[in-house]
């Protein structure tokens, strides 16, 4: 069975306090080098705080 492009470029996002995993979303990996950081809405923590790529 063939991979979808999206499956591919799919990474998590993991905020930075709670260290729980909230949201998935897609990047290029070939024109994005670093880890993508966002500021996101975390309803753990019930804040906005800083989520960044964690591995698959």
């Amino acid at each position: 069975m063939a991979k979808s492009k999206y499956s591919e470029n799919l990474v998590r996002m993991k905020c930075s306090q709670c260290k729980r995993i909230n949201y998935y979303t897609r990047r290029n990996k070939k024109t994005s080098e670093k880890k993508l950081e966002l500021n996101k809405y975390c309803k753990w923590c019930r804040a906005h705080t800083k989520h960044i790529e964690t591995k698959r």
